[in-house]
């Protein structure tokens, strides 16, 4: 009897952290890196560089692995197809990947589920642009439908007057998406995960916080949300995996909006475990990662409860302390319940280098976990005890 190898395309943090538990369950995990030097590859034992555009590595890469999935959305569909017509099982597939890999595909799917969606248009021009603007109102949001991520291909739109100045993003790629600025109170995500086979999961609905376009912080469950509103959203997520025929672990972005509509409107979809999830390590029955290599294999879904009343995922980026271990000790001792993961990166301001995990035994001390968690991010981030933070200071 023989386990399965599972090719993932893609050498960030998200490839490394499915490592821990396709070890635990026998899986050989196999990376296709960008570089020797990505996160993913001290973690894995096969991990070959190769260029995710280059179609021949690609296939290369697939030979003898029982299933291709991702570590972002980023490979042009016309390869997935290519490798699909080569009989490699890709999962998720094309159709259904699309929709993260295009805002404008996603769009126009969330308006043919009758799912609540934000008012947008696809424009080719400058003029285009103003006459969406001038139809809903001003400010407008303009994406850029293929690439960007944390907050990158994202642009606030105030005026016509404004919006000349977007000229050279409609010559680099046109047509773009342009969306209502949505009044929202907050962030939610909605996780959820799909094998081939049509079984489903969700994961508690999620409070997420972001800082410059990027996640900063998850607060699981979101606390204070109408039990519909919650349940609506997990639906609706559930319902895109369903009817999109999606694969693996999904992240649905929401806004919430409170007596508007259904309550949200959809973000963003991401299809691949997800910064929102990374709570799940240590605060859910089955992580995102577990359950993303069981959904592509095909195997049952594990349990998504949670097990802790209220759960924090603090996020740290780089900033002036290059030694990050010799940090370690000050922030261990500071919260002994805190679970640090390092994502094995150089150290740069800005990028994405760990996140850490904690727990709390009731909803009422959601503040106080929100500040020790903070404060163990931040020792690792700066080499240093912390000044006194607040949550509301990390918003």
């Amino acid at each position: 009897m023989t386990f399965p190898v599972i090719g993932v395309v893609g050498g960030g943090q998200l490839a490394r952290m499915m490592a821990p538990p396709a070890t635990a369950l026998g899986f050989e995990l196999r990376v296709l890196a960008e570089g020797e030097d990505v996160s993913a590859v001290p973690a894995v034992a096969n991990a070959p560089v190769g260029d995710y555009k280059d179609l021949e590595a690609l296939l290369e890469f697939s030979k003898g692995v029982d299933v291709l999935t991702f570590d972002h959305e980023h490979v042009p569909t016309e390869h997935l197809r290519a490798l699909i017509d080569a009989g490699v099982n890709v999962q998720p597939g094309p159709d259904a990947l699309v929709n993260a890999q295009d805002k404008l595909v996603m769009r126009a799917a969330i308006d043919r589920l009758g799912l609540p969606n934000p008012e947008w248009a696809a424009v080719d021009s400058v003029e285009e642009l103003v006459a969406f603007g001038d139809k809903i109102g001003w400010p407008v949001v303009l994406k850029t439908p293929r690439g960007g991520y944390d907050g990158k291909g994202v642009r606030i739109v105030d005026s016509a007057d404004d919006a000349a100045g977007t000229a050279d993003w409609f010559h680099a790629m046109s047509p773009l998406l342009a969306e209502a600025k949505v009044d929202f109170s907050r962030e939610l995500s909605a996780l959820v995960a799909r094998t081939p086979s049509g079984e489903s999961r969700a994961w508690p609905v999620v409070h997420t916080i972001q800082v410059d376009g990027v996640c900063d912080e998850v607060i699981a469950p979101a606390q204070n949300i109408p039990l519909e509103v919650a349940a609506a959203a997990e639906g609706a997520a559930l319902r895109i995996a369903n009817e999109l025929g999606v694969t693996g672990v999904m992240a649905a972005e929401l806004f919430e909006t409170p007596g508007v509509g259904a309550g949200f409107l959809i973000n963003e979809l991401a299809m691949r475990p997800h910064n929102t999830g990374h709570w799940t390590q240590d605060g859910s029955i089955t992580s995102q990662f577990e359950q993303h290599l069981r959904a592509v294999l095909d195997l049952p879904l594990g349990a998504t409860d949670a097990v802790a009343p209220v759960f924090v995922m603090k996020n740290f980026l780089g900033g002036d302390n290059q030694n990050l271990f010799e940090a370690f000790p000050m922030a261990l001792a500071y919260e002994p319940a805190a679970k640090v993961h390092c994502y094995g990166k150089s150290v740069r301001p800005g990028r994405k280098i760990g996140h850490v995990n904690l727990a709390g035994t009731s909803t009422s001390e959601v503040d106080s976990v929100r500040q020790r968690a903070t404060a163990v991010a931040n020792i690792i981030r700066d080499g240093r005890m912390p000044a006194q933070t607040t949550p509301e200071e990390t918003e």
